[in-house]
């Protein structure tokens, strides 16, 4: 029953859009409080390059899912959604409202349209010859053989997401079915959440990436080169090597290449990261857009922010 869903807000969108800043103004406005629906800033320590929010700008609102888990260890869509999903209903049974902050695509997609993760083996041995045909042929060659069996899942994984097209392979391998098949079937259940979503994107392409550019200026002022260097040194840092913002470092440690050259293809990637997550967003139907360009405020953005999730009540009744 339509009535009987979870009132939910997500506040969506590519890196340094603005996505902290107005879900606290609009916790703050609706007596909510914060989830977080990014894949990286669920690590402890992993401050500065996943740009978590600080205390400060925090400004008191309770914030779930950030820093929590050791980078060593393994976190899944799937656990994520069921984590998420017992933190909302928490949230809603205290009468307060959950607002979801993040720019993981998958994550976010895969809670707010109640995507189940179908159960099936896990073939090691398959998984190992995969992991090894990567590293003598090269992650395109997976790509390329994922291409052949399930050409939708295969456009929305970029070559760097080894583990995702490898699973996608595994899936395959396992069951017969193709991952965009699995997601299909997955669907079935509605979604226990009455969604409002509000993408934040701008119309300049150049302003947003001129904001990419600065904060990562202020990422290296913070320390992040320190910051990254640990995880490369630490035995527990193999998911954080893979994280924008520490593996680009990478050469420099090694002497390859100098900071400049690193920073400045940290800036590249990063902004190509911010493309592929406006595409992700852009495919959702129910997201709405609001272009921080517009506006001369945070004020005025979060007006406009909040007529939307006004109307969005307003339509629920």
């Amino acid at each position: 029953m339509e009535e009987s869903k979870i009132p939910l807000i997500a506040i969506v969108g590519p890196t340094a859009s603005g996505k902290t800043s107005l879900a606290v103004e609009i916790c703050k406005r609706y007596n909510a409080e914060a989830v977080s629906c990014d894949s990286m800033q669920i690590y402890k320590g992993m401050d500065i390059a996943t740009a978590k929010p600080t205390a400060e700008e925090m400004q008191g609102i309770p914030h779930h899912l950030i820093g929590f888990l050791n980078p060593n260890e393994v976190f899944s869509v799937a656990k994520y959604c069921e984590t998420a999903k017992n933190i909302i209903f928490d949230i809603n049974s205290r009468g307060k409202k959950a607002v979801l902050v993040g720019g993981t695509g998958l994550y976010y997609s895969s809670l707010v349209d109640n995507i189940e993760f179908l159960q099936e083996e896990t073939d090691f041995e398959y998984r190992e010859t995969l992991k090894k045909k990567a590293e003598t042929e090269g992650a395109q060659s997976l790509l390329d053989e994922l291409r052949k069996v399930d050409p939708e899942a295969a456009e929305q994984l970029h070559i760097n997401n080894l583990g995702r097209i490898i699973r996608a392979l595994e899936i395959h391998h396992t069951t017969g079915k193709t991952k965009t098949n699995q997601n299909e079937e997955s669907k079935k259940n509605p979604s226990p959440f009455k969604a409002t979503v509000i993408c934040l994107d701008a119309r300049d392409r150049q302003f947003l990436y001129d904001r990419i550019n600065k904060r990562v200026d202020i990422m290296l002022e913070n320390g992040l080169v320190e910051e990254a260097r640990e995880f490369f040194e630490s035995p527990l840092g193999r998911t954080a090597r893979q994280a924008i913002g520490y593996k680009e470092l990478n050469p420099y440690f090694s002497g390859e290449k100098t900071l400049e050259e690193c920073v400045e293809n940290l800036k590249m990637q990063t902004r190509r990261y911010a493309k592929r997550q406006l595409t992700w967003f852009r495919r959702d139907e129910k997201i709405k857009f609001l272009y921080i360009d517009d506006f001369s405020s945070g004020d005025e953005l979060l007006n406009a922010a909040c007529e939307i999730i006004e109307r969005g009540a307003a339509d629920e009744k």
